[in-house]
């Protein structure tokens, strides 16, 4: 299997770069997003086919481990969002939360098509940049890639109550053999009124002026306030009555918040919840498109990251409080992560 240090991932959309993080096992790569000193974590790519053919996998198949909001300045073809063939018309704005696969059939279908991606991680919002990123799901700011399940809360509360009133193998084969999963959760789409598309377009082209410039003065504000007019203007367009919370993942996200300060596992959670690990694993990645360990491990560096931003506390108590083994893990992890020492993410923070 391919792994992140092998290979980079195609020009996927456009000219942005990414890291490949895993390969699934139906051979989806999965995508992450790469640090960028000096700037948030924000990336835009004008895609216009009729001048530029970008590189993507060999099927067109791929997904990625952060947020992309796609704006359609001019529509033509299709392409596979959430399993199923969506027409790219004037003014879609199309919101693909991480995990979520998409694709094209055939790039031929794309040439007179012209649009705007905007890749980032949530954090890269002065408001969203403390919030746990187990909340960023239903945050307002976010309200176009609230999750959306298919399945019935009720009936799913009643089965997990009862679950966990079993043993843990009892739970197991109790779920294996019942009804499907849900499935990740949807890809939200709206349509940007007429009017309002020349500002969306202005928007665009002007962040992507700040990121081309992260030694202009304000360049990071800038950025990050752009983005969050975006995202606001973006959450304007969406449903008024956002999808209720799975219940199962809600139970785990709670436990994950209650206990990533202390050296718990995956396999520490899925007990805490009466279940076998390798259960709990695949079904928070059916419906969330990440593993259990992944979620625990966003929530532990989002936090090492808000306390080398905002206090001066050594390397050794930021592990500590952290749920890390010690400073010297806590360096390999973060530098793995992100490709930067925390020590000079710190600096470059301030700076």
């Amino acid at each position: 299997m391919t792994t992140e240090r092998q290979a980079r991932a195609p020009r996927s959309p456009g000219r942005a770069r990414y890291r490949l993080r895993t390969v699934r096992p139906d051979g989806t790569p999965v995508y992450r997003y790469p640090l960028r000193l000096g700037m948030p974590p924000i990336q835009v790519t004008r895609i216009d086919f009729e001048v530029d053919h970008p590189h993507l996998p060999p099927d067109h198949r791929h997904a990625h481990d952060f947020l992309v909001l796609v704006y359609i300045e001019r529509g033509g073809g299709a392409v596979a969002l959430d399993g199923r063939t969506t027409p790219l018309r004037d003014g879609d704005l199309h919101a693909i939360p991480p995990g979520q696969a998409i694709g094209a059939a055939t790039l031929a279908d794309l040439q007179h098509c012209r649009a705007w991606s905007v890749a980032f991680t949530p954090d890269a919002v002065p408001s969203l940049a403390s919030v746990s990123p187990l909340a960023w799901a239903h945050h307002p700011l976010l309200a176009l890639f609230a999750t959306d399940f298919a399945t019935d809360a009720a009936a799913d509360q009643a089965t997990d109550t009862a679950s966990t009133s079993t043993s843990t193998s009892t739970s197991t084969s109790k779920h294996t053999a019942g009804s499907a999963l849900p499935t990740l959760p949807a890809i939200a789409s709206a349509n940007v009124p007429e009017a309002e598309r020349p500002r969306w377009s202005a928007w665009l082209t002007e962040l992507t002026e700040e990121l081309a410039e992260p030694g202009r003065v304000g360049a990071r504000d800038a950025a990050s306030a752009l983005l969050t007019r975006i995202l606001i203007a973006a959450a304007r367009l969406a449903p008024s009555a956002p999808a209720p919370p799975d219940p199962l993942v809600t139970r785990v996200f709670d436990e994950i918040e209650a206990t990533f300060g202390d050296p718990v596992s995956a396999a520490d959670v899925a007990q805490a919840l009466g279940y076998t690990p390798g259960y709990l694993t695949t079904v928070v990645r059916e419906r969330t498109g990440r593993t259990l360990l992944e979620w625990i491990t966003e929530r532990r560096m989002t936090e090492v990251r808000r306390m080398l931003r905002d206090t001066d506390l050594p390397l050794a108590v930021v592990a500590a409080r952290t749920g890390l083994r010690d400073a010297t893990y806590l360096v390999r992890r973060f530098k793995d992560r992100y490709g930067i020492t925390p020590d000079r993410w710190r600096r470059n923070e301030r700076a």
